[in-house]
C-alpha cells in the first residue's frame, strides 16, 4: 500500500542511465533557477520605501538613486558569477570559491550560510506568495500560515517528482509573472507618459528632506538588496544543466540579470511616480497594479501570477540546497546520506530536509515576511561577499590572461557586498542576531561530522596488526515467549549453528506462569538449556539484556561468541503490525549497541 501510493504521488523509479534526460534546457533552467531572483522584485523595492517612510513621504525620491546603486552591485554580482561559473564548472558556487582560495573555514561559512539561506528562501517566498494572497482575499488573511505550509508541501512533492518534471510545471508561473510585469510596467509608463497619473502624486526630485543621513540611506539600499537574493543559484546548480554546462548556465545568468533589472527599475519607478507608501494590508505590487488597471480581471491576474512566483520561487531553494548539500557530504562535511539519487534521480533527502525545515521556519515566525527577509537577505550576502573575495586571491595567485579587469570585477563587488552585509549587522541586529548563534553551532556541526567520518575510517582501514584472537565457539541465547510454531523455526535455525551451545531464555511477569512454562519447556525441549527470568517492572528488554551481558563475559573470558536469534514473525500486510508488539524490534534495537554481541533475526512468515 505504502509503495503504491509512493509510485502515485512521485512516480516510477527512474533508471540510472536516464540521468542525462533529467538535465535542464536554459529556458527551464531560467524558471527555476532564477524564480527566487525574479521574485524578489515583488518586495524587494517595497523594503526600500519601508525604511524611508519613516521620514514622511517627501523621502521617497531617494528610492530611485538607491535603486541605482543596487542596479549597479547586480551588475557587479551578475559579472563576478560568470566568472565562477567558468572557473567552477562543477557546482558549489560560493562554497567551493571559498573553500579552494580562502580555506576550509570560509568554505563552511559559506555553505553554511547557503544552506540556512535556502532553507529560508522556501519560507520566505511561500510566506511572500501567502501574503499577494491575502492582499488580494483579505478573508483569508487568519489562514496565513496554513497556506503557506500547504505550498511547502506541495512544492516538496512536485520536486520529489524529479527535476525535469517540476521544471516544466513551474516555468509557467515564472514566465506568466515576466509577462504580467512587464506589461503592468509598460502600461503604467504610458500612462505616466500621456498624463494620466497626476504629477502631484509623488515629491520631485531633489526635494529637501529633513532628518535624511548617509546611515539611513544605506540601511535603505541595505534593505533593497534583498531583491539580489538568489543570484547565486545558478552558480551552485550547473551540473543540472545539459552540456555544455557551464556556457548554457552562464547564458542563464545575463538573461535572469537583464529581467530582474529591467522589473526592479520598473517597479521601483512605478511605485515613486504614483506615490506609494508600504502598507501592511496591501503590497506595493498590488497597489501599483490597482492603480494602472483598477481592480479588475487584470489586477487579479497580476496579483495571481505574482502569489505564484513568490510560491513557486521557493524551488531556487529546491534546486540548489541539495546540490550544495552533496559537495558538502563529498567533503563529509554533512552526512552521506544527502548524495544519494532517489527513485526519481533527484537528491531526495535533501529535498525532504529542506521542505521540513522550511516549515519549522514558517511556524516559528508565523508566516510573518518582513521579520524573515532580513535574515534572508544576510544570509546570503555572507557568501557573497566571502566569493568576491575568494576570487580577488585566485586571480593574483593565477595571474590568467585579462586577470587585472577580472579582479577590478571582484574588488568592486567585494567592497559592495562588505557594506551591504555590515549594514544589515548594524541596522538590523534586531533581526539577524540569530546568525551569531545559527552559523556558529552550523560550522561545529560540519566539523564534528567530518571528525567522526574519519575516525570511521580509521577504524575500518585495513592495517598490518596482531592477528585477532581466534573464536573457540559460539554460544546461542534464544529470547522466547512461548512454544510456537515462531520459535521452533528459529530453534531449528539455532541447532544448525551450534547444537550443544543454545540457551533458550523466557521473560516472565507472573511467577506460577514461569513455573508453568518451564515445565512445559522441559518436556518438549529436554535437550535444550532453559533460563527463566522473573521481571519485576514488566519489563522483557532490562532483564534479557542483564543476563546477556552476564553470559557475554563469561563467553569472552573464553574467547567465545554470543549470538542471540531472535524470533519474529511476519505479517502478510503492512497494516497488521500494528496489531501485535513489537518486543522482537526493540530486543534487537537493544542488543545492536551491545559490543561483541551478533544479533540474527529469523523471520517467520504468516500465511493469513
Amino acid at each position: 500500500m505504502v509503495t503504491a501510493l509512493k509510485r502515485l504521488l512521485i512516480g516510477r523509479p527512474l533508471k540510472s542511465t536516464e540521468l542525462g534526460e533529467q538535465k535542464l534546457s536554459k529556458t527551464k533552467a531560467l524558471a527555476i533557477l532564477s524564480s527566487d531572483a525574479l521574485s524578489s522584485v515583488a518586495y524587494g523595492p517595497e523594503q526600500i520605501l519601508i525604511v524611508l517612510v519613516t521620514l514622511g513621504a517627501a523621502a521617497l525620491w531617494y528610492s530611485l538613486p538607491i535603486a541605482v546603486g543596487i542596479l549597479i552591485l547586480l551588475i557587479a554580482l551578475i559579472l563576478s558569477y560568470r566568472q565562477i561559473i567558468y572557473a567552477y564548472p562543477r557546482g558549489g558556487g560560493a562554497y567551493m570559491v571559498s573553500r579552494e582560495n580562502l580555506g576550509a573555514d570560509f568554505g563552511l561559512i559559506a555553505g553554511g550560510s547557503l544552506l540556512v539561506d535556502y532553507i529560508l528562501t522556501v519560507a520566505v517566498s511561500v510566506s511572500a506568495g501567502a501574503d499577494a494572497i491575502t492582499s488580494a482575499f483579505p478573508i483569508l488573511h487568519a489562514h496565513k500560515v496554513a497556506i503557506a505550509v500547504a505550498f511547502v508541501l506541495l512544492i516538496t512533492l512536485l520536486n520529489l517528482r524529479g527535476i525535469t518534471e517540476s521544471a516544466s510545471i513551474l516555468a509557467y508561473p515564472v514566465y506568466l509573472f515576466v509577462f504580467a510585469l512587464i506589461i503592468m510596467i509598460g502600461v503604467g509608463l504610458f500612462n505616466i507618459s500621456s498624463g494620466v497619473v497626476p504629477a502631484e502624486n509623488h515629491t520631485s526630485i531633489g526635494t529637501p528632506v529633513a532628518g535624511i543621513s548617509l546611515f539611513l540611506l544605506l540601511k535603505a539600499f541595505a534593505s533593497g538588496s534583498s531583491a539580489l537574493t538568489g543570484v547565486e543559484a545558478i552558480s551552485n546548480a550547473i551540473p543540472n544543466f545539459r552540456d555544455p554546462a557551464p556556457k548554457n548556465a552562464a547564458k542563464t545568468l545575463v538573461s535572469m540579470g537583464l529581467i530582474l533589472a529591467v522589473l526592479f527599475s520598473g517597479i521601483t519607478f512605478l511605485a515613486y511616480y504614483y506615490g506609494i507608501t508600504p502598507s501592511a494590508r496591501e503590497t506595493v505590487v498590488s497597489q501599483i497594479a490597482s492603480q494602472t488597471f483598477g481592480r479588475n480581471w487584470m489586477y487579479y491576474f497580476i496579483q495571481g501570477t505574482t502569489a505564484l512566483i513568490l510560491v513557486f520561487a521557493a524551488n531556487t531553494g529546491y534546486s540548489a540546497f541539495p546540490l550544495l548539500a552533496v559537495n558538502l557530504a563529498r567533503d563529509k562535511y554533512l552526512p552521506r546520506m544527502l548524495s544519494n539519487r532517489g527513485d526519481r534521480l533527484v537528491f531526495s533527502n535533501g529535498i525532504v530536509t529542506l521542505g521540513v525545515a522550511a516549515i519549522i521556519l514558517i511556524l516559528i515566525f508565523k508566516g510573518n515576511t518582513e521579520h524573515l527577509i532580513p535574515l534572508y537577505a544576510v544570509g546570503v550576502f555572507i557568501p557573497f561577499t566571502l566569493a568576491q573575495t575568494g576570487m580577488m586571491l585566485k586571480w593574483l595567485r593565477e595571474k590568467p590572461a585579462n586577470w587585472v579587469t577580472k579582479f577590478i570585477i571582484n574588488t568592486i563587488g567585494a567592497f559592495i557586498c562588505f557594506v551591504v552585509t555590515m549594514m544589515f549587522f548594524i541596522t538590523k541586529l534586531t533581526q539577524v542576531w540569530p546568525v551569531f548563534i545559527f552559523l556558529p553551532i552550523i560550522i561545529i556541526l560540519f566539523h564534528q561530522i567530518r571528525k567522526h567520518y574519519e575516525a570511521v575510517g580509521e577504524q575500518l582501514r585495513i592495517q598490518e596488526v596482531a592477528s585477532a584472537v581466534p573464536i573457540q565457539g559460539n554460544i546461542i541465547v534464544l529470547p522466547v515467549s512461548g512454544i510456537t510454531t515462531v520459535v521452533e523455526n528459529s530453534l531449528n535455525y539455532a541447532k544448525s549453528l551450534s547444537p550443544d551451545q543454545i540457551i533458550a531464555v523466557y521473560v516472565g511477569f507472573d511467577r506460577e506462569n514461569i513455573i508453568k512454562f518451564e515445565e512445559k519447556w522441559k518436556k518438549v525441549h529436554p535437550d535444550i538449556r532453559i533460563v527463566t527470568l522473573y521481571s519485576y517492572y514488566r519489563s522483557i528488554v532490562g532483564p534479557l539484556s542483564k543476563f546477556i551481558d552476564f553470559v557475554n563475559k563469561k563467553a569472552n573470558e573464553n574467547h567465545y561468541n554470543v549470538t542471540v536469534i531472535i524470533p519474529q514473525f511476519i505479517p502478510k500486510k503492512g497494516w497488521h503490525y500494528f496489531l501485535h508488539n513489537q518486543s522482537s524490534l526493540m530486543i534487537r534495537e537493544f542488543l545492536l549497541l551491545r559490543k561483541n554481541v551478533v544479533v540474527s533475526t529469523v523471520p517467520f512468515h504468516l500465511k493469513k
